[in-house]
């Protein structure tokens, strides 16, 4: 039973990273009805900005965040007016090509700089002992820093004039025309955000496990749960759906191989696509 009950907490502390990476694909969606097929290759962006900082400079693993969450963010407005400015508007079918043609060009730039091989970082961190089992000092800490970035990003999105700006486009974009809001500018804006938490949940996963320049596919299918559970463009949902997700994985690892995990991860995607289409925590949303 404590067995268990350490493998559910496990899971948790990784879920709420999970949630962080949603919260830059949900945020996308919401303000500007693009899905981001570029999600995953954003994440391993973080991940080997992370390796570069920590191996070519010898900066402090966590110094790696906020760099990251700048330069993320400048990526991420160069990103969109590469390639998303000029989808806004039209069919969802276009962002889909032009943000799947950003993903290719990204992890073929990866591929020819780092190839596939694995790379890994190592962080020392003080692990913490309970009963017998032992939780690791990187995922505590990757898991309180995702809740502290989580909410800094809920208090710019209600508590400032950027925020506000923010959802207004989100809610009516020509109503806030109307109003004198620069919509272009804040699209831009919105969509660096996104890409900047994608980016430094990357940079706090690869404090956690290998990576390869390939890895980002299966952050980006999670993410897509996650966002399905917590409802499209809905942050403080895709959070607790990351949880949750978590959740799930570290009930299900003790009795399942670790393979079947994708498979009860995308029947719960299917189940909450046709039981709950607004997302499980829909409720959150403000």
């Amino acid at each position: 039973m404590i067995g268990i009950l350490a493998s559910v907490i496990d899971g948790i502390l990784i879920g709420a990273v999970y949630g962080l990476a949603a919260m830059g694909l949900t945020l996308i969606w919401g303000v500007m009805n693009v899905i981001n097929l570029a999600h995953g290759a954003i994440v391993v962006v973080g991940m080997f900005v992370l390796y570069m900082l920590v191996s070519a400079l010898g900066l402090p693993a966590y110094g790696a965040v906020p760099v990251m969450i700048v330069l993320g963010f400048v990526i991420g407005i160069g990103l969109y007016w590469i390639g998303v400015h000029r989808m806004i508007g039209r069919p969802e079918l276009m962002s889909l090509l032009s943000t799947f043609a950003l993903n290719m060009v990204l992890i073929g730039l990866g591929t020819a700089w780092w190839t596939t091989s694995p790379y890994n970082v190592q962080v020392n961190m003080p692990s913490v002992s309970w009963r017998g089992y032992t939780f690791t000092g990187t995922h505590i800490t990757a898991a309180a820093l995702a809740v502290v970035i989580a909410g800094l990003l809920y208090l710019l999105l209600y508590h400032t004039r950027i925020g506000k700006a923010v959802r207004a486009v989100a809610t009516n974009r020509e109503a806030a025309e109307l109003c004198g809001i620069p919509t272009t500018q804040v699209l831009a804006m919105a969509f660096g955000l996104g890409v900047a938490l994608a980016g430094v949940s990357g940079t706090l996963i690869a404090t956690m496990f290998p990576f390869t320049v390939l890895s980002g596919e299966a952050y980006q299918l999670k993410s897509f749960v996650v966002t399905v559970l917590g409802g499209l463009g809905n942050p403080a949902g895709a959070l607790m759906g990351g949880i949750a997700l978590g959740l799930i994985e570290g009930l299900a690892t003790p009795f399942m191989p670790v393979s079947w995990i994708p498979i009860v991860e995308f029947g719960l995607f299917v189940f909450c696509l046709i039981a709950f289409p607004r997302g499980i925590f829909s409720f959150t949303k403000a």
